[in-house]
């Protein structure tokens, strides 16, 4: 007998999924997260488990874990201090950016300020041309200036991003040398070990964020890895990856870069298997949890993937999930600025204090308790019972932002209600821009402890066709880490013209990345395992300022065929923009290769078909545009294959509450997913 567990930490809760390998059955559960005390939550949910269900820790087979500590520390801005070096002449490169606005439509939009201040950027003596020559190698003078000034502002670590060093690392190798020998305890990142990609910005940006989170994570894994221990877990963790697969402790700790989607990537990866056995050809995946929402795009059962993903106002240039990140999530803090503006986020009260309503010591009124003043919940214990709602807390909480706004409480929680809603919008908004998405052809799959609160009030805005709420949404990402692969990413820049000069070396490019890949996976997990090799590249015309990513043939790349590189170019090019040049030259900027060995997946449960009406647990009074309405309170577990019901109403389980609008009504499909569309433009088929 043995176990597969699946754990996702949130800012408010941890959840656990089990996978009973005797008949391939889903357990869940749901505990509180503890900041203040990072593991603890690990040893709580497992002795649960152990309770309730019997589950012996030592019987655990396989363990996946995926987490939003990095993420979330971007998005508050809560990482370490760090000191930046670069070559001399290029310290305005966090600065200077892409000189692009963040948001064009916006007159008073400003560019976001770096992690690492101007005065914290030091440049060093040294050169590397585009070719990988070293012209000049570090002045060590200019290094022990650099790490004096670091040391007297403070800093707790330095990221070494020099010119071209994609090409060549040793300069940033030499810079790391020099410091270990000045300062051995300070924490160094440099950028080509992180991801070697070309252009200074996206490397520096992608280095600067891992050197960030790393102390918080390392922290937070440490603490973890001690946690399993004193519960007898013996199997080794594996962590999820912001490219929707998982890694072990090991790369974890020094690629934090690699996981700062990690909470994130599994949820898309969890949403996508829904989408793949329930037969969804089109969903937009939409994770809430305390400090976040997350949107991703999911087509034929497959996420999209992409890098230069945006993480609160920073881009990352590693292979993840697309996803767009923002700051408003059940736990945001609603606040007054000095001219009394009402706003939400990106501030989140997290587990600890957590909302008002949770009795954990919070004073400040999130989203979360404004739901509960609206009367949309508070009408069930959350969390699996590890929270008992205070309504009348909430009430309160709101009423103080209420006072000097001089109107009143309903419409203060309402106000709350849609602020969060309205910055949901206009970052989904953007997401559906940049994939051509008609809203009306898309599902929103919402899950996360806060996606069925809040997701028809965003379907509606967006005019989505409906909204799916799965069985367990509020456990989906633990689900998603536990059904995700192993899986890694290997790039090489080349920057060449694709001609017939560089037949051999494709070739001999292509053996190597095999080579290395094959070699992380016998290393990482042993030899033997089922795997699979995929490439592609980075291509534009020559003279285009960016480039695509084209799927090739392995077979291709070995046999140096040109012509076919060539026509996968121009046949990408032509579907993403609608034309294509076949006499124009093509270049390959970078190769890439990604491994992936499968993990085995669960099967999912059906529902019995209904045989009588819904049974409607109680009404209850809640406040939604503008009125307060009689609303139909239904428990969940009641509820059958077949069962239809309009809103207003409010859906009841243990994980989550979904809230159920005027004008739009529920159909429950075989897989017991809660189906929820507008009435004028009802639409059962998936």
């Amino acid at each position: 007998m043995s176990y597969r567990v699946g754990v996702d930490i949130g800012g408010s809760f941890t959840d656990f999924a089990v996978l009973d390998e005797r008949d391939n059955s889903i357990r869940t559960l749901k505990v509180l997260s503890r900041p203040d005390s990072p593991g603890s939550e690990i040893t709580t949910g497992l002795a649960a488990l152990q309770q309730r269900d019997g589950i012996d820790p030592r019987q655990i087979a396989y363990f996946t874990h995926g987490t939003t500590v990095g993420v979330n520390a971007v998005i508050q801005r809560k990482g370490v201090k760090l000191a930046l070096f670069t070559t001399h002449g290029f310290s305005d490169v966090l600065e200077l950016a892409r000189l692009k606005i963040p948001h064009i439509h916006d007159l008073f939009s400003r560019r976001p300020t770096p992690l690492i201040s101007r005065d914290r950027v030091f440049g060093i003596n040294e050169r590397t041309d585009s070719d990988g020559r070293i012209l000049v190698t570090p002045d060590r003078h200019s290094v022990e200036q650099a790490v004096a000034a670091a040391i007297a502002a403070g800093c707790a670590g330095i990221v070494i991003s020099l010119l071209h060093s994609y090409r060549n690392p040793d300069n940033e190798q030499a810079v790391r040398r020099i410091i270990a020998e000045i300062a051995p305890d300070m924490q160094v990142c440099c950028s080509a070990d992180i991801w070697p990609i070309i252009r200074e910005y996206e490397r520096t940006i992608t280095a600067v964020i891992n050197a960030y989170v790393q102390p918080q994570v390392i922290d937070y894994l440490q603490a973890f890895e001690q946690a399993l221990g004193e519960m007898g877990v013996t199997v080794p963790p594996r962590i999820a990856k912001s490219n929707g697969g998982v890694m072990s402790m090991t790369q974890a700790k020094t690629e934090c870069v690699q996981m700062v989607l990690s909470g994130t990537a599994s949820g898309v990866i969890g949403a996508s298997y829904i989408a793949q056995r329930c037969g969804f050809e089109r969903l937009l995946s939409l994770d809430i949890g305390g400090t976040s929402a997350d949107v991703a795009v999911i087509v034929n059962g497959m996420p999209e993937y992409g890098s230069g993903e945006i993480i609160g106002e920073f881009p990352i240039y590693i292979p993840s999930v697309s996803v767009t990140s923002v700051g408003q999530g059940g736990g945001s803090i609603a606040w007054l600025d000095p001219q009394g503006v009402l706003h939400v986020g990106p501030d989140s009260a997290g587990s600890l204090p957590g909302p008002v309503c949770f009795q954990r010591g919070g004073t400040a009124a999130t989203a979360t308790d404004a739901f509960a003043a609206c009367g949309l919940i508070g009408h069930g214990d959350l969390g699996y019972h590890a929270v008992q709602v205070d309504v009348a807390a909430a009430r309160a909480a709101v009423q103080a932002l209420a006072d000097p706004l001089g109107i009143t409480q309903e419409q203060t929680a309402e106000n709350i209600i849609a602020l969060a809603i309205s910055g949901m919008y206009s970052d989904s908004s953007g997401l559906l821009s940049r994939f051509g998405i008609d809203p009306r052809e898309f599902w929103f799959l919402a899950f996360g402890g806060a996606g069925p609160m809040m997701g028809c009030f965003l379907a509606r805005e967006l005019n989505m066709k409906g909204v799916v709420v799965p069985p367990t949404p509020g456990v989906l990402s633990a689900l998603g880490g536990l059904v995700a692969d192993v899986k890694n990413d290997f790039i090489r820049t080349m920057y060449c013209d694709v001609t017939d000069d560089i037949a051999a070396e494709l070739a001999r490019q292509a053996d190597r990345l095999c080579s290395e890949a094959q070699g992380w996976l016998a290393r990482e997990y042993g030899d033997g395992l089922a795997q699979t090799l995929s490439f592609s590249a980075d291509m534009r015309y020559r003279g285009q300022s960016f480039e695509i990513e084209v799927a090739l043939e392995q077979h291709a790349l070995a046999q140096g065929d040109i012509a076919a590189l060539q026509a996968a170019f121009n046949a990408q090019h032509q579907r993403l923009f609608g034309h294509h040049d076949p006499q124009a030259m093509v270049q390959i900027i970078a190769l890439r290769l990604v491994i992936v060995s499968p993990t085995p997946k669960p099967a999912l449960m059906t529902l019995a078909a209904c045989d009588g009406p819904v049974e409607v647990l109680r009404q209850v009074d809640a406040w939604i545009d503008g009125r307060w309405w009689r609303v139909d309170a239904v428990s969940r577990a009641t509820l059958r294959a077949g069962h239809q019901f309009a809103g207003p109403a409010i859906v009841l389980q243990d994980d989550c509450t979904t809230c159920v609008p005027p004008g739009m009504e529920v159909n429950v499909d075989s897989f017991g997913n809660l189906l929820i569309t507008p009435l004028t433009e009802v639409n059962h088929g998936n």
